[in-house]
């Protein structure tokens, strides 16, 4: 699915007529390293950074044999480059194509950051990208597969020509990129592919994942003409999408581990209370952070108490 740096990026975020240097405006200005360091990391969506670096550690304690693979080389490696500078370059690119979009999304005043098109910023974005190319010389070659396809998709999503987010179901589909570190994680450890179930079941939650955090987006995008799963059904219909694709998320989880069955049934679960307690969106969105948080937790925690206790 997280880290929550939210209430002191959010605080500096201003909208397109903020000032030049506010770290979330719409201007260009730099206020010097600390603002670009800020913006930055806006930018990157702390709140997020676990949806990329927490699949990491889910898929390294699932596949450890022993307590030392842990810590080795591949997973550090991983876990520090999915962390930030992986977030960095999804998003980076995401804000590049999307900048002309973003321009009637409140969301970029509220809680995100307007792209700041200077060849500063661009660079970075092109870096982290490219640092994410060396984890090829770390892994074994059994985790390149995931790999490529995570930073194919990473970029496709957002980029021309494919540009997956504005052809609905494919916008849904292309979110696979989320689970891709964890399933190269648990390659580079085991030596071996995990579960086909297992990467089906993680498939899927990030599909409901993508399609509900694209609900509050519904109406900016329909503005702007952009297409995506949300605005082609609508918010009621994707309610009942986000729920179907949990529900086989859980059924496949299920088919690998009963207890990962159960844990996963809590998303179809929640959603369907949303939509009976009339929750806003807006609101309900907030939330998932947090439930992903715990999931993911309880994931690691099982994977790690079989390690020790076997």
């Amino acid at each position: 699915m997280s880290a929550d740096m939210a209430t002191q990026t959010e605080a500096g975020e201003g909208g397109e007529g903020g000032e030049a240097g506010a770290p979330g405006g719409g201007g260009r200005g730099d206020g010097g390293l600390r603002d670009r360091l800020v913006y930055l990391a806006v930018l990157s969506r702390p709140r997020f950074w676990l949806y990329l670096a927490g699949p990491v550690v889910v898929g390294v304690a699932a596949a450890a044999s022993a307590p030392a693979d842990l810590f080795g080389l591949e997973p550090l490696a991983l876990f520090a480059y999915f962390l930030v500078p992986a977030n960095v370059f999804l998003y980076g690119v995401n804000d590049v194509f999307d900048a002309d979009v973003d321009e009637a999304n409140p969301k970029k005043d509220d809680r995100e950051a307007r792209w700041r098109g200077d060849p500063v910023n661009t660079a970075v974005v092109a870096a982290s990208g490219l640092l994410g190319l060396g984890l090829f010389a770390v892994v074994p070659r059994v985790a390149w597969p995931w790999l490529a396809a995570h930073f194919f998709l990473a970029v496709e999503y957002s980029a021309p020509p494919l540009r997956f987010k504005t052809t609905p179901l494919f916008d849904s589909v292309s979110n696979g990129l989320y689970v891709l570190p964890g399933v190269a994680a648990y390659a580079a450890v085991s030596g071996s592919n995990p579960p086909i179930l297992a990467v089906a079941g993680a498939w899927l939650w990030t599909m409901g994942m993508h399609t509900f955090s694209a609900i509050p987006d519904i109406e900016p995008d329909r503005e702007a003409g952009v297409r995506t799963t949300a605005t082609a059904l609508g918010e009621r219909r994707t309610y009942w999408y986000c729920a179907a694709t949990w529900g086989l998320a859980a059924v496949a989880f299920a088919a690998v581990d009963r207890r990962l069955g159960a844990l996963l049934a809590a998303y179809p679960a929640v959603v369907l209370g949303i939509v009976a307690a009339g929750v806003d969106v807006d609101r309900a969105y907030w939330w998932y952070p947090v439930i992903n948080t715990v999931v993911g937790m309880l994931i690691t925690l099982g994977a790690l108490w079989r390690l020790v206790y076997g």
